[in-house]
Order: structure tokens, then sequence, then C-alpha cells
């Protein structure tokens, strides 16, 4: 069994996790490549990056950028592996044997089809520029195994997942939402229509780039929008309906005074915002933000 690593990558030196990867691989003989592609990233980034291309197995870089679904799928065209492997590019090794340890699942689980490994941040608390996206990762993101196998699909993420190259290759990501947000969670949704397990195993890596609130909120702006371009698509609404903000604005959106509440959202949404910036507040506040956010995007 040969396990293909892949790395999209966009604006990040992946210098570091490239090398601790072709460590492990060369050290312990292990049956593995590595492949790069780069989403046409800055050129000082793909300058740096370019110093790796002879130690990766494939270094594909991109005339323009495609965005986050459909470069994972264009690593079909040049993986050799059985499994697919996938990281993000700001992923830090943190786990002994990180992988090895997938090695061995696989071998050991041979009908998996799927497989999560988990993400950290670290433990030291950032400044409050940039502990928004922080406070998100350890309260909602940074599930224990346990935490995430009673919800399998709802707790995937492709920050660091595994997948059977046949798989991917019948049930690719969905190109229509090239945007950042919610793009792993259709993904694992379309696996569970067809009947595809998620396997989930204590194999994390360190999520490497805080980022500062400004940064985050727009990415948060980005997602929900994602939300709401899904759930105007009537292939794909269904598919979305389990997660939390999506099971609010159903509720409220058959609210009896349900323009009370779009007059509400559209009037906080701004103060919210500039609480969320100071970085110090409770995530109810995030969740409000989206809230209001897809509320307008859906009303108008």
């Amino acid at each position: 069994m040969k396990l293909s690593v892949c790395i999209p990558v966009y604006n990040f030196d992946v210098r570091e996790l490239v090398y601790g990867l072709k460590n492990e691989i060369e050290s312990q003989n292990l049956s593995a490549e590595i492949i790069l592609i780069d989403d046409f990233s800055d050129r000082q980034f793909f300058s740096l990056n370019s110093e790796i291309q002879n130690v990766v197995n494939v270094f594909v870089p991109l005339d323009e950028n495609v965005g986050r679904s459909k470069i994972r799928n264009l690593f079909l065209n040049y993986v050799q592996g059985e499994y697919l492997l996938f990281l993000d590019c700001d992923g830090k090794l943190i786990q002994e044997n990180f992988l090895r340890n997938y090695i061995n699942f696989l071998s050991q689980n041979s009908l998996t089809d799927a497989l999560y490994g988990g993400r950290k941040v670290p433990t030291e608390i950032p400044d409050q520029k940039h502990l928004l996206r922080w406070k998100f990762a350890v309260e909602r993101e940074n599930l224990s195994v346990e935490e995430r196998k009673s919800h399998p699909y709802l707790s995937f993420q492709t920050n660091n997942f595994v997948i059977r190259k046949k798989v991917l290759d019948k049930i690719p990501f969905n190109v229509s939402y090239s945007n950042y947000g919610y793009e792993d969670l259709l993904f694992a949704m379309d696996l569970k229509s067809e009947n595809i397990n998620i396997h989930h195993i204590e194999n994390p890596v360190l999520n490497n780039d805080v980022e500062a609130n400004e940064v985050y909120l727009e990415k948060v702006k980005e997602s929900v929008a994602s939300v709401s371009a899904m759930l105007k698509t009537d292939a794909v609404k269904n598919r979305i309906s389990g997660i939390k903000l999506v099971k609010a604005f159903e509720k409220l959106n058959f609210f009896p005074f349900n323009n009370l509440v779009i007059f509400f959202f559209k009037i906080s949404t701004n103060l919210l915002e500039k609480n969320l910036l100071k970085g110090n507040k409770s995530l109810r506040y995030l969740d409000l933000y989206k809230l209001g956010l897809l509320f307008k995007l859906m009303k108008s």
C-alpha cells in the first residue's frame, strides 16, 4: 500500500512541513510520496517553496487560482498511491510517527475509505488581536477523538484527512463552491449520501497560522456566503441541514414574527462585528453574527 501526501499550497512557507514528512518517509522507509500543487501563490512564497521542488515527488505550479475544492480534485492527476493524505499547508507535525500512524491504521483496517486525524492549535493564548480564531479552534474544532466519533460527518475537516483514491475519483469535491467555508462539510455529506464511513483517530497536526481577528472575520463572511449559495441550490441544501447555523436560520425563518428577527439582525450586525474584533468575546457573539449575515444574504 502506498500513501500519497497531498498538500495544496497558497501563500504559506511549506518547507518545514515538507522536510518533516520527507524525514519520516526516508528514516522509516515508508511507501509514501509527497505532491504539492501551488494555487498561484504570491511571488515571495512561490520563491521560498521553490527550494523544495526537488525534495518532493511532484511540484505543480498553477497559473491561476482555482480554489479550495478544485485544487484537491487535481491531485488525482498526479498521485500514485492507493490512499491520499491531504494536509493544509499551514499544518505543523506534532505527532510522533505521524505517517506511520496512518499507514498502520489503514493496514489493519483494510476496508477504510475515509479517515480524519484531528487538529490542534498552540496552547499559548495569543494577544487579543489574534484571539478570535484561536478561541473558535479551541472551543469548536479541537475535539477529542471520542467527541468526533459521536458525530463523524459533522466533525470532519479537510486539514488532515485520508481518502481512498477510487472514492475521491467517484465522489470529488463540489467545485461549484470555490470560496472558503463549509466545502469540507459538503464533501462529508456527499460521502454520507454514498454510505462512505468516515473513521476518526487521534493523529492531529498543529494549525500553525492563527489569523488576526480582521482576517478571520473576512473568512467568516466568505463562509456564510457559501452557506447562502448552498441553501439556494435544491440539490445541495438538504445535505447541509445538520449544521447549527442552518438549523437556527430555518427555525427563525418560520418564526411568526420573522420580520422582527430580520430587522434585529440588520441593526445589530455591525455592533456584533465591532465586539468580535476585540477578540475577547464569547463565541455566541460569533454565532449571532453569522446568523445575521445569513439572514441578510438570504433575504436580499
